[in-house]
C-alpha cells in the first residue's frame, strides 16, 4: 500500500469515528469537531442574532424591556450589556423599562423597584413595571416606535416576567407600537400542572396556560395576540428566534433570572416549590439554598437550615429561627411539577377538619396554582395521580392551542 492511499484510509476512519461520536450523545468523548456535528452547535438567543434585527431599529427611536439578563457577546466573548451593545451600534434608545427584581437583578422577590437612570446617565432614565405602573404608560411610548423586549424566562406561568409582556403587548397594541422580541430558551421547557381559572387571575398569573407553559416568550407572546387574550388591539410583533434549540432541550442559565433563583437545581425545583410561597414553611430564602431547601420549625425531617435577613430577602420566612426539613440539593428530579413535597406537608400538618393549617395565605395559594382545586384536592387527601388526572383533558386542549404558535421543533 502506497502512502497516498494511506493517508486516505487513515483520514476516512478518523471522519468515520467523528460521526459516529456524534450520533451516541452520551458518550464521554462525544463530538470532538464540532463543524461536523451539529447537535453539539452552541444555542444562540435572539439577542445575539443583532444582524437580524439591528436594521429593523434603523432610523427608529427605540425603548427597551430588559434586565441582568438582556446580554450580547463580543468578540472577546464577554458578556456585555444589550444597553451597551445597541448604544454602540447607533440605535436611538429613549428610554429603558424594568421587571420585578430590577434593571440589575437585585431587588428581593415583592419589594418595589424605582425609576432611575443608566449608568447614572441622565439622558437613558429607567421606568420600573414594578411598582405605582406594571403597565407601560401612553406618556412613555408617545416617545417611541417600538419596544426590545429581552428578558430570561424559567417557563411558570406565577413567574411574573410573563406578565409584564402581557401588559406590554396590551399596551403596545393600544399605541399600535411596534415590539421586537429577542427569544430565549425555556429552561422548564415541559407541559404541567392546572390551567389558571378567570377567577384566580392575577400578576402571577394572568393568560389561561398550565402552570408549565412549555413555550418560549416569544411564543407566549404570539399566543397571546392570537388568542385574543391581551384584550386590545395587536401589536406588531417580531420574534427574532433561537438558533440551535429546540423545545425539551435542555438548556443552562449563563445568568442567574433572578436572586433567588441561583443555579439549574433551583430553576428545576422552583414550579414545585413556589406555592409554598402562601405558606409558612420556608423553601430557603435567606439561606444559601433558596428553592432548594425545604422546612419548618414544627416539621419532622432530616435536615435543619435558619433563614437570615440578606440582601436577596430582606425578611425571609421563619427568619432567625431553625426549621426542620428537607435538603434537596441532591435530588433528581425531571422536568416538570411534583406535588410530593406539598402532600408531604399536608400529612404532617392535617387535622381532622382537613383544613390546611399551613396555608396561611389560601387566595394567594390559589393564585400561584391558577385553581381553587389543588387546594381542596389536598385537603381532602387525594394522591399525586388523581390530581394529576383532574387536569389532563385542560392540557390536551391547551396543546391544541400551542401547536399553532411554536416557533421550535
Amino acid at each position: 500500500m502506497n502512502c497516498k492511499n494511506s493517508s486516505i484510509l487513515i483520514f476516512l476512519a478518523f471522519f468515520s469515528w467523528q460521526i459516529s461520536c456524534c450520533k451516541v450523545k452520551n458518550d464521554p468523548v462525544i463530538c470532538q469537531t464540532k463543524a461536523i456535528c451539529e447537535e453539539d452547535t452552541i444555542v444562540k438567543p435572539g439577542a445575539e442574532k443583532l444582524s437580524q434585527y439591528l436594521p429593523l431599529l434603523k432610523d427608529k427611536r427605540v425603548a427597551l424591556l430588559i434586565n441582568q439578563t438582556s446580554v450580547v457577546s463580543n468578540a472577546h466573548h464577554d458578556m456585555v450589556p444589550l444597553t451597551d451593545t445597541l448604544r454602540a451600534s447607533g440605535v436611538d434608545i429613549r428610554f429603558i423599562m424594568a421587571p420585578e427584581h430590577g434593571l440589575e437583578g437585585k431587588i428581593s422577590a415583592g419589594s418595589t423597584v424605582a425609576d432611575g437612570q443608566y449608568k447614572e446617565d441622565q439622558a437613558l432614565p429607567i421606568y420600573s413595571l414594578y411598582g405605582k405602573n406594571k403597565k407601560p404608560k401612553k406618556e412613555w411610548l408617545d416617545q417611541i416606535d417600538c419596544v426590545v423586549f429581552d428578558i430570561q424566562d424559567v417557563g411558570c406561568r406565577f413567574y411574573t416576567y410573563l406578565s409584564t409582556l402581557y401588559y406590554l403587548l396590551q399596551a403596545c397594541g393600544k399605541q399600535q407600537k411596534e415590539v421586537i422580541i429577542l427569544d430565549r430558551p425555556n429552561p422548564n421547557d415541559t407541559i404541567d400542572g392546572p390551567i389558571l381559572t378567570s377567577s384566580c387571575q392575577s400578576f402571577v398569573g394572568m393568560i389561561p396556560v398550565p402552570l408549565l407553559h412549555g413555550c418560549t416568550l416569544g411564543e407566549l407572546a404570539l399566543m397571546m395576540v392570537g388568542e385574543k387574550w391581551t384584550e386590545a388591539n395587536a401589536p406588531k410583533i417580531t420574534v427574532i428566534t433561537i438558533d440551535h434549540w429546540r423545545h425539551g432541550q435542555d438548556y443552562s442559565l449563563p445568568i442567574a433570572p433572578s436572586p433567588n433563583l441561583r443555579n439549574d437545581h433551583a430553576i428545576r425545583l422552583y414550579p414545585s416549590l413556589c406555592l409554598f410561597e402562601a405558606t409558612d414553611i420556608s423553601i430557603g430564602r435567606g439561606t444559601d439554598w433558596p428553592f432548594e431547601v425545604l422546612g419548618h420549625p414544627q416539621m419532622q425531617g432530616p435536615f435543619q437550615f435558619t433563614p437570615q435577613h440578606c440582601q436577596a430577602a430582606s425578611h425571609p420566612l421563619q427568619e432567625g429561627i431553625t426549621c426542620i426539613g428537607y435538603d434537596l440539593r441532591n435530588t433528581s428530579m425531571p422536568k416538570g411539577f411534583h406535588l410530593k413535597w406539598l402532600i408531604e406537608s399536608r400529612r404532617q400538618f392535617s387535622n381532622d377538619s382537613n383544613e390546611l393549617s399551613w396555608i396561611k395565605q389560601p387566595t394567594f395559594f390559589d393564585r400561584l396554582a391558577g385553581t381553587e382545586q389543588l387546594r381542596e384536592q389536598l385537603a381532602e387527601g387525594l394522591d399525586e395521580e388523581a390530581i394529576r388526572q383532574s387536569w389532563q383533558s385542560d392540557l390536551d386542549r391547551y396543546k391544541s392551542i400551542r401547536k399553532n404558535y411554536l416557533l421550535y421543533e
